[in-house]
């Protein structure tokens, strides 16, 4: 059984069809009901549920987690997907801004793997997956407040799975680099010349173009599958070779 949040559109919708296709039952989270409900109906009620709210309120996190406990009756894996794009200069960043983006981006997967640890300790297993960023790896321009709440994530990623180890519970991350989301392509349409920048953008990877939304959930499924069962506190960068150039 696993949480998926964020998993209405991009990399979490992705992760939630590869997930229901190998038989997993899902609990799906992100803060509009519409999409929501559009969700479960394709993976099918039977198979999945849904939990309306923002990550960043503790409240959701125990509702989710209450609901996976209630509906499927227990937890076994979460992704910590739900995320907050957010890029500009560092002296232009205002407190507020950044308070949001620390809460959604770091927060919000703090108090999800809170919520599901607990559940996942006392049952002695679990895997935890926590999408982080290739600027969790590597400094960006403009991406200061971004990269500082995902590096805090994969160093949460890492203390989670020393803490959690002896009582058989795994907390890995994935780390992508440019993926073909919804949010990017918004990104790519709003530039002044959008095939030109589009163009830059996949010249800029290493294997030249940028990831398709299951080749992240690819790498999700395995770590949350039991050929993985010997990786705790790893991250994979799934960013076509950015990160090692």
């Amino acid at each position: 059984m696993a949480l998926v949040t964020g998993a209405t559109q991009g990399i979490g919708a992705a992760v939630a069809r590869r997930f229901r296709g190998e038989g997993a039952r899902l609990v799906l989270v992100a803060r509009r009901p519409e999409p929501g409900r559009r969700m479960v109906e394709e993976l099918g009620r039977e198979n999945a549920s849904f939990v309306a709210g923002d990550v960043a309120v503790e409240e959701t996190a125990a509702r989710a987690v209450a609901e996976a406990l209630s509906a499927f009756g227990g937890l076994d894996v979460l992704v910590n997907n739900a995320a907050l794009d957010f890029a500009r200069a560092i002296e232009e960043t205002g407190l507020e801004e950044a308070r949001r983006v620390l809460d959604v981006n770091f927060l919000g997967a703090f108090l999800m793997l809170r919520e599901a640890g607990r559940v996942m300790r006392r049952a002695g297993r679990g895997s935890v997956i926590n999408v982080v960023s290739r600027f969790a790896l590597v400094g960006g321009a403009e991406m200061g407040i971004y990269s500082a709440a995902k590096g805090a994530l994969l160093s949460l990623t890492r203390s989670a799975a020393i803490e959690w180890a002896p009582s058989g519970v795994r907390v890995n991350a994935v780390a992508p680099g440019p993926t073909d989301t919804p949010l990017i392509r918004a990104w790519i349409d709003e530039q002044p010349d959008p095939a030109a920048f589009r163009a830059r953008l996949h010249a800029s990877v290493p294997l030249g173009r940028i990831a398709e939304p299951d080749d992240v959930a690819a790498a999700i499924l395995y770590l949350a599958s039991d050929e993985s069962r010997q990786v705790t506190g790893a991250c994979i960068s799934v960013d076509g070779g950015f990160t090692a150039a």
